[in-house]
């Protein structure tokens, strides 16, 4: 049976060091201690021995970070069509994700696919190759309770490591190990993008002109760029991209991360000039249509995109990230009719409109369905629900997106910034507005969303002062924000009339006695 507290249990540093020390217990006069083989070794020295090792058990892979039916679907639909992405690194996430599932029996198939693939594509480092593979042979067999079949599989990677003078008993210092531990943390999602980088960099040290290296570094930078942006587009990312494209040259799927970026930059000529070189070699790979339909989305050449999708969507009609781009097409000519008709279609327009939102509904939805950790996709379908003035449905989506877990603080401040105006503009719940405007700012007060967020909550803080001096909530929120933007004077000063009005709260005092110690 799979043990939901696997990935927790196996890779906490302090836990590794202890089980190490039982490790130990095996060593004589400082010598290796005894490879296992025919004889059986105790339980517990074994559990030690298997944290030792290098895959995708022992990386801190937490599955409550991921929809698991998702990116199982995912890694799916790349070995049917990604054929630019190592089959061998996607064959052993799968099987760790089957094993997530409690689908070890399924685990140990993936893994027969990885070794037929080390044997027919990697074959000049059989052995070296056959470490991460042979670890989470290992790591299932042991949750199987086939603990001699554990040990034949430890004993392996050990027989490697003594032939090959590592320092370590059960673990080999090697960037092809360090490159798919990278991609392994890429699909876990935002939270793990930094550690991905840390071990795309690793493998970089080693082979600084390696082509699939590079491809892995330059895609989770390009993640990087997006998901830590404080406003400005972040362009860290181009470099990478473009040296990636020049040692894979014939590799469709690191040219358009390349053309996005250069959008990203406004070198949007340079970027399609790509896209079209693109679509002239391919036909219907879905992960390359789909990143060339963003590029036109993002052009405001939507039927373009639109066409694209459609074309992606007839191979992989499961993508979260085709129904979440469908949406954002439709709600942008929603939003061109709107705009043209300021806000008030009548006639044709208003039935226009009312049949984008209507597909905007239905691709968001999809996208939310398919994958229940997509954030973006529960905003964008509330916000829909709400333009379409059904407002209890955007009322149990945004519910439903605020008790998301284990996303990353770049999603939980857009869910509080998306629905604190949700709450202003169309539920006129001007305090439950203020408060999640400010729980917005208190997750990630530096984001894209910053202006406009800082500016509705000022505008709506001072708009009930107006009404009532002695509003305490406003008078709060006027001091977080002031103390924000190191006004703290100004800060100070709302932050002691809000504490006058209620004394014995303890962040108004906490607040005061910090910024008097500053000013």
């Amino acid at each position: 049976m799979c043990r939901a507290t696997l990935p927790r249990e196996a890779s906490p540093p302090i836990a590794t060091r202890r089980l190490f020390s039982a490790a130990a217990t095996v060593t004589v006069l400082g010598q290796r201690p005894p490879l296992p083989g025919n004889c059986e070794i105790p339980r517990d020295t074994l559990k030690a021995i298997l944290l030792e090792l290098e895959c995708h058990f022992t990386w801190n892979l937490l599955k409550e970070d991921i929809d698991l039916f998702e990116v199982e679907d995912t890694i799916g639909q790349q070995l049917e069509f990604l054929t630019t992405k190592s089959r061998l690194a996607l064959y052993n996430l799968l099987a760790y994700v089957k094993h997530l599932k409690g689908q070890n029996k399924d685990a140990l198939e993936c893994l027969e696919q990885a070794e037929e693939i080390i044997q027919q594509e990697h074959s000049d480092k059989e052995e070296v190759r056959s470490l991460v593979t042979w670890g989470n042979y290992a790591w299932v067999y042991y949750h199987m309770d086939q603990l001699e079949e554990a040990q034949k599989y430890t004993g392996k990677i050990g027989n490697v490591c003594k032939k090959l003078s590592s320092p370590s008993n059960y673990k080999l210092e090697c960037p092809e190990t360090d490159c798919e531990k990278g991609w392994a943390l890429l699909k876990f999602g935002g939270k793990y993008y930094q550690k991905a980088k840390a071990a795309f960099e690793k493998a970089l040290e080693v082979e600084p002109d390696n082509p699939e290296f590079n491809i892995g570094y330059a895609i989770t930078v390009y993640r990087l760029d997006d998901s830590d942006r404080e406003g400005s587009v972040k362009s860290f990312s181009l470099g990478p991209l473009r040296k990636a494209v020049t040692l894979n040259p014939d590799n469709s799927y690191i040219k358009v991360f390349l053309a996005l970026k250069l959008q990203d930059v406004h070198a949007e000529a340079e970027g399609e000039k790509y896209i079209e070189e693109i679509l002239d070699q391919i036909s219907s790979q879905p992960y390359i249509l789909r990143y060339a339909a963003k590029f036109y989305r993002r052009k405001n050449s939507w039927n373009k995109a639109l066409e694209l999708l459609k074309k992606a969507l007839e191979v992989t009609p499961t993508s979260s990230f085709l129904h979440h781009q469908m949406g954002l097409c439709y709600r942008a000519q929603m939003i061109q009719i709107k705009k043209a008709t300021h806000n008030r279609p009548k006639g044709k327009d208003k039935l226009k409109v009312d049949e984008l939102i209507s597909s905007a509904v239905f691709h968001f939805k999809a996208a939310m369905e398919r994958d229940s950790m997509f954030a973006f996709a529960y905003t964008d379908l509330a916000n829909m629900y709400a333009e379409g003035g059904k407002y209890s449905n955007a009322e149990d989506i945004f519910q439903k997106a605020l008790r998301l877990e284990n996303i990353t603080n770049d999603h939980k401040h857009q869910i509080h910034y998306h629905y604190g105006r949700f709450q202003e503009f169309h539920r006129k719940s001007e305090n439950t507005a203020i408060h999640h405007y400010l729980e917005a700012l208190k997750v990630k007060d530096r984001s894209p969303l910053r202006t406009k967020l800082t500016s509705a909550l000022k505008k709506l803080a001072t708009k009930r002062l107006c009404h009532n001096a002695l509003d305490v909530q406003s008078l709060s929120a006027l001091g977080f924000l002031y103390k924000l933007e190191g006004e703290k004077r100004q800060a100070a000063e709302y932050y002691e009339k809000a504490q006058k009005i209620d004394p014995e709260n303890a962040e108004f005092l906490t607040a005061l006695c910090e910024l008097r110690l500053s000013i």
